[in-house]
Protein backbone atom coordinates (compact mmCIF):
# COMPACT_ATOMS: atom_id res chain seq x y z
CA UNK A 1 0.00 0.00 0.00
CA UNK A 2 1.31 3.26 -0.82
CA UNK A 3 1.10 6.23 1.54
CA UNK A 4 0.33 9.01 0.01
CA UNK A 5 -0.03 12.96 1.77
CA UNK A 6 -1.76 15.90 0.30
CA UNK A 7 -0.75 19.11 1.19
CA UNK A 8 -2.78 21.85 -0.40
CA UNK A 9 -4.64 25.12 1.09
CA UNK A 10 -7.53 24.69 -1.14
CA UNK A 11 -10.36 22.01 0.78
CA UNK A 12 -11.97 21.25 -2.30
CA UNK A 13 -8.21 19.81 -3.62
CA UNK A 14 -7.32 18.21 -0.76
CA UNK A 15 -11.16 16.44 -0.50
CA UNK A 16 -11.23 15.50 -4.09
CA UNK A 17 -7.36 13.94 -3.85
CA UNK A 18 -8.55 12.21 -1.10
CA UNK A 19 -11.40 10.47 -2.65
CA UNK A 20 -9.86 9.85 -5.72
CA UNK A 21 -7.07 8.46 -4.47
CA UNK A 22 -8.59 6.30 -2.23
CA UNK A 23 -10.41 4.46 -5.10
CA UNK A 24 -7.46 2.87 -5.75
CA UNK A 25 -6.98 -0.21 -3.95
CA UNK A 26 -2.64 0.61 -4.23
CA UNK A 27 -2.94 3.70 -2.40
CA UNK A 28 -3.88 5.21 1.09
CA UNK A 29 -3.84 8.97 1.78
CA UNK A 30 -2.95 8.88 5.36
CA UNK A 31 -2.97 12.61 5.94
CA UNK A 32 -3.27 16.37 4.54
CA UNK A 33 -1.90 19.40 5.39
CA UNK A 34 -2.88 23.36 4.68
CA UNK A 35 0.29 25.05 5.22
CA UNK A 36 4.29 24.69 4.77
CA UNK A 37 4.74 24.41 8.13
CA UNK A 38 2.15 21.97 9.23
CA UNK A 39 3.41 19.86 6.42
CA UNK A 40 6.11 18.87 8.48
CA UNK A 41 4.39 18.06 11.73
CA UNK A 42 1.92 15.98 9.84
CA UNK A 43 5.37 14.35 7.55
CA UNK A 44 6.57 13.58 11.24
CA UNK A 45 3.82 11.93 12.39
CA UNK A 46 2.78 9.59 9.44
CA UNK A 47 5.60 8.63 7.40
CA UNK A 48 4.43 8.88 4.08
CA UNK A 49 5.70 7.25 0.88
CA UNK A 50 5.02 10.06 -1.52
CA UNK A 51 4.06 13.58 -0.27
CA UNK A 52 1.62 15.55 -3.42
CA UNK A 53 2.19 18.95 -2.59
CA UNK A 54 0.78 22.71 -4.14
CA UNK A 55 3.75 24.53 -4.30
CA UNK A 56 2.05 28.00 -3.44
CA UNK A 57 1.69 26.74 0.46
CA UNK A 58 1.11 29.09 3.12
CA UNK A 59 3.81 29.93 5.65
CA UNK A 60 6.15 28.32 3.78
CA UNK A 61 6.16 27.92 0.03
CA UNK A 62 5.91 24.40 -1.76
CA UNK A 63 9.40 24.93 -3.28
CA UNK A 64 11.22 25.70 0.25
CA UNK A 65 9.27 23.00 2.18
CA UNK A 66 10.31 20.44 -0.44
CA UNK A 67 14.40 21.32 -0.17
CA UNK A 68 13.80 20.91 3.39
CA UNK A 69 11.73 18.02 3.54
CA UNK A 70 14.28 16.55 1.56
CA UNK A 71 17.36 16.57 3.49
CA UNK A 72 15.21 15.88 6.78
CA UNK A 73 13.39 13.23 5.00
CA UNK A 74 15.16 11.61 2.19
CA UNK A 75 13.34 7.80 1.88
CA UNK A 76 9.91 10.75 1.08
CA UNK A 77 9.18 11.20 -2.53
CA UNK A 78 7.36 14.50 -3.61
CA UNK A 79 5.61 15.08 -6.49
CA UNK A 80 5.08 18.86 -6.68
CA UNK A 81 1.19 19.64 -7.80
CA UNK A 82 0.29 23.06 -9.16
CA UNK A 83 -1.54 25.38 -11.23
CA UNK A 84 1.54 27.08 -12.33
CA UNK A 85 2.92 25.92 -15.52
CA UNK A 86 5.48 23.09 -15.76
CA UNK A 87 7.61 24.94 -18.43
CA UNK A 88 8.94 27.12 -15.83
CA UNK A 89 8.45 25.63 -12.16
CA UNK A 90 8.71 21.51 -13.03
CA UNK A 91 12.46 21.25 -13.99
CA UNK A 92 13.26 23.64 -11.18
CA UNK A 93 11.20 21.56 -8.48
CA UNK A 94 12.84 17.97 -10.04
CA UNK A 95 16.42 20.22 -9.22
CA UNK A 96 15.44 21.15 -5.67
CA UNK A 97 14.30 17.14 -5.18
CA UNK A 98 10.77 16.67 -6.35
CA UNK A 99 10.56 13.24 -8.10
CA UNK A 100 7.57 14.60 -10.25
CA UNK A 101 5.53 17.35 -11.54
CA UNK A 102 1.63 17.30 -12.02
CA UNK A 103 -0.03 20.66 -13.07
CA UNK A 104 -4.02 20.83 -11.88
CA UNK A 105 -5.20 20.42 -15.54
CA UNK A 106 -4.29 16.44 -15.77
CA UNK A 107 -6.59 14.35 -15.75
CA UNK A 108 -7.36 11.63 -12.47
CA UNK A 109 -5.61 8.83 -14.04
CA UNK A 110 -2.66 11.13 -14.92
CA UNK A 111 -2.41 11.39 -11.00
CA UNK A 112 -2.66 7.83 -10.12
CA UNK A 113 -0.25 6.75 -13.11
CA UNK A 114 2.12 9.49 -11.73
CA UNK A 115 2.18 8.20 -7.94
CA UNK A 116 2.67 4.55 -9.32
CA UNK A 117 6.19 5.89 -11.26
CA UNK A 118 7.59 7.96 -8.37
CA UNK A 119 6.90 4.99 -5.89
CA UNK A 120 8.34 2.68 -8.00
CA UNK A 121 11.61 4.80 -8.35
CA UNK A 122 11.20 6.99 -11.66
CA UNK A 123 10.45 10.85 -12.28
CA UNK A 124 7.39 12.03 -13.17
CA UNK A 125 6.73 15.16 -15.90
CA UNK A 126 4.48 14.92 -19.09
CA UNK A 127 5.44 13.54 -22.32
CA UNK A 128 5.46 16.83 -23.98
CA UNK A 129 7.70 18.97 -21.50
CA UNK A 130 10.50 15.56 -21.63
CA UNK A 131 9.98 15.78 -25.54
CA UNK A 132 11.07 19.73 -25.29
CA UNK A 133 13.82 19.07 -22.86
CA UNK A 134 15.31 16.67 -25.33
CA UNK A 135 14.73 19.10 -28.22
CA UNK A 136 16.50 21.84 -26.35
CA UNK A 137 19.52 19.50 -25.13
CA UNK A 138 19.92 18.59 -28.75
CA UNK A 139 20.36 22.43 -30.00
CA UNK A 140 17.21 21.58 -32.55
CA UNK A 141 15.80 25.22 -30.96
CA UNK A 142 17.33 28.12 -28.66
CA UNK A 143 16.65 27.38 -24.71
CA UNK A 144 14.59 29.64 -23.57
CA UNK A 145 15.17 32.29 -20.51
CA UNK A 146 13.57 30.56 -17.55
CA UNK A 147 16.41 27.49 -18.45
CA UNK A 148 19.11 30.32 -17.46
CA UNK A 149 17.92 30.70 -14.09
CA UNK A 150 18.57 28.36 -10.89
CA UNK A 151 16.39 26.65 -8.46
CA UNK A 152 16.69 29.53 -6.01
CA UNK A 153 16.74 32.07 -8.65
CA UNK A 154 13.02 30.53 -9.52
CA UNK A 155 12.03 30.71 -6.19
CA UNK A 156 12.76 34.18 -5.94
CA UNK A 157 11.57 35.49 -8.55
CA UNK A 158 8.04 33.36 -7.79
CA UNK A 159 8.10 35.32 -4.21
CA UNK A 160 8.53 38.48 -6.11
CA UNK A 161 6.09 38.17 -8.28
CA UNK A 162 3.73 37.28 -5.78
CA UNK A 163 4.66 40.52 -4.00
CA UNK A 164 6.64 39.44 -1.18
CA UNK A 165 9.46 42.60 -0.13
CA UNK A 166 12.95 41.40 0.19
CA UNK A 167 12.72 40.93 4.24
CA UNK A 168 10.00 38.46 3.70
CA UNK A 169 11.64 36.75 1.64
CA UNK A 170 14.86 36.52 3.51
CA UNK A 171 12.41 35.32 6.51
CA UNK A 172 10.88 32.48 3.69
CA UNK A 173 14.04 31.28 2.33
CA UNK A 174 16.20 31.69 5.69
CA UNK A 175 18.62 34.07 3.89
CA UNK A 176 19.76 37.25 4.29
CA UNK A 177 18.44 40.78 2.92
CA UNK A 178 21.62 41.08 1.41
CA UNK A 179 21.32 38.33 -0.27
CA UNK A 180 17.99 38.68 -1.53
CA UNK A 181 19.44 41.96 -3.20
CA UNK A 182 21.93 40.01 -5.09
CA UNK A 183 19.35 37.08 -6.65
CA UNK A 184 17.20 39.95 -7.83
CA UNK A 185 20.13 41.59 -9.37
CA UNK A 186 20.83 38.61 -11.18
CA UNK A 187 17.01 38.07 -12.20
CA UNK A 188 17.41 41.11 -13.60
CA UNK A 189 20.42 40.46 -15.71
CA UNK A 190 19.15 37.11 -16.69
CA UNK A 191 15.96 38.21 -17.66
CA UNK A 192 17.41 41.60 -19.53
CA UNK A 193 14.95 43.68 -17.37
CA UNK A 194 16.34 46.99 -15.08
CA UNK A 195 13.38 47.70 -12.58
CA UNK A 196 11.28 45.52 -10.60
CA UNK A 197 8.33 46.08 -12.52
CA UNK A 198 9.78 45.04 -15.62
CA UNK A 199 11.14 42.16 -13.87
CA UNK A 200 7.77 40.61 -12.55
CA UNK A 201 6.03 41.34 -15.79
CA UNK A 202 8.34 39.24 -17.43
CA UNK A 203 7.96 36.34 -15.03
CA UNK A 204 4.12 36.60 -15.95
CA UNK A 205 5.19 36.57 -19.37
CA UNK A 206 7.09 33.76 -19.13
CA UNK A 207 4.23 31.82 -17.11
CA UNK A 208 1.97 32.46 -20.20
CA UNK A 209 4.26 31.36 -23.11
Amino acid sequence: MIKVLVADHHPIIRTGLKMLLESSPDIQVIGSATTGKELFDVVGRTKPDIVLSEIDLPELNGITALRTLKKEYQDIKVIMFSSHPEEIYAVSSIKAGASGYLTKSVSTQTIKDAIMKVYSGGIYISNDLAQRLTFEERGNRPSKLYKKLSTREVEVLKLLSSGRRNKEIAEELNINEKTVSTYKALLMKKLNVTNLVDLINQSRHLELN
